[in-house]
């Protein structure tokens, strides 16, 4: 049937925004926290500091650029080609979140030195007790959780509740009859009239 227009709108919309918040911020953190220590935000809990990422999100699996990059890349082209099938705005946000943060990590790796496709990722929120991490991949995370909330409430990509189509009246078989009794069962359904209009004919004669 094809994506409708408000989810493909919100999908774009969505992963623009993230992009755009994703470059921005990263610039801002590189021109005011190279060279420094880290900035306290909440004392103890939350700080600004500037690293250099070679890895995926969280600093996982540094080393692994370029492999990251392609990943990054089937992601964008997952994203794009899954869109087609989109009539559902909640998983429209899930995907703009996902493609924005992919865009905006790949946006490093891509032009960030130590060379395309090499390009070491800028992360600059600490968390106390957690890796350092950047807006793309706050996008990424966010969007997998709503994805799983989607799935768990089952609603698909189409925008309907999985079992929605395709299921029986309650209480009634194809042929609209009812079930009557327990276990043991039978089925009763109203018996036709005569043509002289007199009603049904039941077991014993009119």
């Amino acid at each position: 049937m094809g994506a409708s227009r408000r989810p493909v709108v919100t999908l774009t919309a969505a992963a623009v925004v993230i992009l755009l918040l994703d470059i921005v911020t990263k610039h801002i953190a590189v021109a005011q926290l190279s060279d420094r220590g880290p900035v306290d935000v909440i004392p103890g809990v939350l700080d600004l500091r500037l690293t250099r990422n070679s890895g995926a999100a969280f600093s996982l699996a540094g080393g692994a650029t370029v492999v990251l990059s392609l990943v990054a890349l089937a992601v964008i082209v997952v994203v794009v080609f899954t869109a087609r099938r989109l009539r559902s705005v909640g998983w429209a946000i899930v995907l703009g979140a996902l493609l924005g943060g992919a865009l905006g990590n790949l946006t490093d790796r891509v032009f960030r030195a130590p060379g395309p496709l090499r390009g070491h990722v800028v992360d600059f929120v600490h968390l106390h007790h957690w890796p350092i991490f950047n807006a793309a991949d706050s996008a990424i995370v966010c969007g997998g959780i709503l994805a799983v909330v989607l799935s768990l409430l089952g609603i698909g990509l189409d925008g309907t509740r999985y079992g929605d189509s395709g299921e029986a009246v309650s209480g009634a078989d194809s042929r609209g009859v009812a079930p009557v009794g327990g276990d043991d069962a039978v089925l009763r359904a109203d018996p036709p009239a005569d043509p002289a209009g007199r009603g049904g004919v039941g077991p014993g004669g009119p």
